[in-house]
């Protein structure tokens, strides 16, 4: 019985250490396309790692290129680098108003817009190439993610996003609630173990001793 006690409890103490310790997993998630003016932005660009990619050596390039026009092919600008293992603010319309947004590990490559002007409607493109160290051999890949951007004089609300924040909240709620439950029910059978454990060992210790070496002998009273 106490064996059975100390696995209820370990199970529960594991189960609390995998709910605070558990660790963020990368997830390639898209851009916001709707900037205010005056606020900043951040440009989304994720480029998860595999565990065996870990080792790698990385050269991300953004650029920005106006909308089309008139038909007529727009420019595109060289504004932001990070090259291997620091970011580089570019000669031109951009410097001083970007800021490296991306995360140590390198799978988060994003940067941000400090103060948006209408001027940034267009295209962003976030360029990566990573080259894998291996023990036999290095190959590199690239990727080219594009971020259209709408400047807007005052931010909308999207009722998609609200809709969808309200849901993830209820879920956190629902998942909190039935984790105490939980909780409860195996504190709840652990000490009822220890009390039919304790009963059984009170019980035994009343019986005389003559009733333990005989236990078909009636009990006299």
């Amino acid at each position: 019985m106490v064996t059975q006690t100390k696995v209820h409890l370990h199970t529960l103490v594991l189960l609390l250490f995998v709910v605070h310790l558990s660790q963020p997993v990368c997830v390639d998630i898209p851009s916001e396309t709707n900037a205010v003016v005056g606020k900043p932005m951040k440009l989304t660009c994720i480029y998860c790692l595999k565990r065996d990619e870990l080792k790698s050596k990385t050269w991300v390039n953004w650029y920005y290129k106006p909308y089309e026009e008139n038909d007529i092919p727009p420019e595109k600008t060289h504004i932001y680098k990070f090259d291997i293992d620091s970011p580089v603010d570019l000669d031109g319309p951009y410097r001083g108003r970007l800021r490296w947004d991306g995360t140590q590990d390198l799978q988060d490559l994003s940067i941000s817009i400090i103060n948006v002007t209408f001027n940034d409607s267009g295209v962003f493109e976030c360029n990566v190439i990573r080259e894998f160290v291996f023990d036999s051999f290095n190959p590199s890949v690239s990727i080219i993610k594009e971020i259209k951007l709408t400047v807007k004089a005052e931010a909308l609300g999207d009722s998609a996003a609200i809709y969808s924040e309200i849901m993830m909240y209820l879920l956190l709620v629902f998942l909190t609630c039935w984790l105490l439950v939980e909780m409860v029910y195996c504190y709840r059978k652990i000490s009822k173990s220890d009390e039919q454990a304790q009963d059984t060992a009170t019980n035994y210790l009343a019986i005389p001793s003559e009733q333990k070496d005989n236990p078909d002998a009636p009990v006299t009273k």
